[in-house]
């Protein structure tokens, strides 16, 4: 428990450290402060040097054994798995209280740069799924022997990490399912896809539909066609899931 605790703390003081040094050093000798960049570049930063730190520390370990076994099929409906998750998610937030959405301008901000891709896409998915499952789950599931306990407790960290509470209900079941994923194969790279495929979605439908307040119906219009669109969803979700169980292992 100590170490994880000592992994997060690490995770987020780099955030806000390189965050903050990136950010007072572009502000000095920039002519023009652009605020959606300097969070790109002091995101994509803080990313890097975590991966970079972790696997020189030996935090995490990153090996090539499982993808040695071609787990392709796995790999395929991870990222099916994240396409269907999307819209019961977004439906299940929707009949929760509303919470405050701390980090909104900055967010989207990101999300309408197309460099914000470098960082939400690919650097962020890489560097959290090293750290929250690669680091922090591993050392959980070496403390105790429940993972299921240790699966959640590594998700209510990640939702923590992202400090907005508008996020935290869909980072915490989001990270229910990559503990899950990283329990079953002891690897990153099934939540590495997974999370990539769900941040990519994110940040293709907020170009698309760049207001933070729409919601399900008015993008499909009725009820009806939400319920519709809920169902369709899970007729993705719960197949993936079910060909996850079964694909899933440890490589030999």
């Amino acid at each position: 428990m100590k170490k994880a605790i000592i992994y997060v703390l690490t995770f987020l003081a780099l955030q806000f450290v390189l965050g903050g040094v990136i950010q007072g050093a572009w502000t000095i000798f920039a002519k023009d402060v652009d605020k959606a960049m300097m969070l790109i570049v002091s995101t994509a930063v803080a990313n890097i040097v975590a991966i970079i730190l972790f696997l020189c520390l030996k935090w995490a370990e990153v090996s090539p054994t499982y993808i040695r076994t071609r787990p392709w099929g796995a790999l395929l409906w991870c990222a099916v798995a994240a396409c269907g998750a999307v819209i019961p998610s977004v439906w299940f937030q929707e009949q929760m209280p509303e919470l405050p959405n701390i980090v909104e301008e900055e967010l989207s901000g990101i999300l309408l740069s197309r460099w914000g891709y470098l960082a939400v896409g690919i650097l962020a998915p890489l560097g959290e799924e090293l750290v929250f499952r690669g680091a922090v789950l591993r050392s959980l599931l070496g403390w105790t022997q429940n993972h299921w306990g240790a699966i959640a407790l590594s998700a209510l960290f990640f939702a923590l990490f992202h400090a907005n509470p508008a996020q935290m209900p869909h980072a915490f079941l989001i990270g229910l399912l990559l503990g899950w994923l990283y329990y079953r194969t002891r690897s990153i790279a099934p939540g590495v896809i997974y999370h990539l495929v769900n941040n990519s979605i994110a940040y293709v439908m907020y170009n698309l539909y760049p207001d933070p307040d729409m919601r399900l119906i008015d993008l499909f219009g009725t009820q009806r066609t939400v319920a519709a669109a809920v169902l369709f969803s899970l007729f993705i979700l719960l197949p993936a899931l079910y060909q996850l169980n079964l694909r899933l292992r440890k490589a030999q």
